[in-house]
């Protein structure tokens, strides 16, 4: 489920007077700047994360717990190439405009080629009110700990590109 807590912005925020912001950790002291930073570049403050949940593929679920998704934040062709079995599919410069395809409660397990680019994904939605967790390592990860990867293409070997 998603939680939101409202306070005072840092000075700068655009003029703004209130902000939003998600507050993660069972037993959080109750204010955001003990799980976010605020980062100035030039006249804009970005709200960042201290720290991007993570899980090896080693010690995610063969079956993802009900309500729980795995997301591909890769290209289209790398999905082609090689994919997991079930998962959703939202190439990273898309995810903005289909927030929606998200469910709105459960985990987000976010996964690319090699943890980059869903590390910062995870990062996105979990400051704007996802449960968002990294799966370190990626899909290279994934083929080498020997989990499935399909391909949608008849007759081609799936393959992590």
């Amino acid at each position: 489920m998603r939680t939101r807590a409202s306070g005072s912005a840092p000075s700068g925020y655009h003029g703004a007077t209130r902000y939003t912001t998600r507050l993660r950790a069972a037993g959080s002291d109750g204010t955001a700047s003990s799980r976010y930073r605020y980062v100035r570049r030039g006249s804009i403050v970005v709200v960042m994360p201290q720290q991007v949940p993570a899980v090896e593929v080693t010690e995610l679920p063969a079956e993802l717990p009900s309500g729980a998704v795995l997301l591909d934040v890769r290209e289209q062709d790398e999905w082609d190439a090689g994919h997991a079995p079930g998962a959703v599919h939202i190439p990273m410069g898309e995810l903005a405009e289909r927030l929606d395809e998200l469910p709105e409660d459960g985990e987000v397990y976010v996964v690319c080629r090699s943890g980059g680019r869903s590390a910062r994904v995870t990062a996105f939605l979990n400051v704007n009110g996802w449960d968002a967790i990294n799966v370190a390592g990626g899909m290279l990860s994934w083929a080498a700990a020997g989990r499935p990867v399909v391909t949608d293409q008849p007759g081609v070997e799936p393959q992590i590109i």
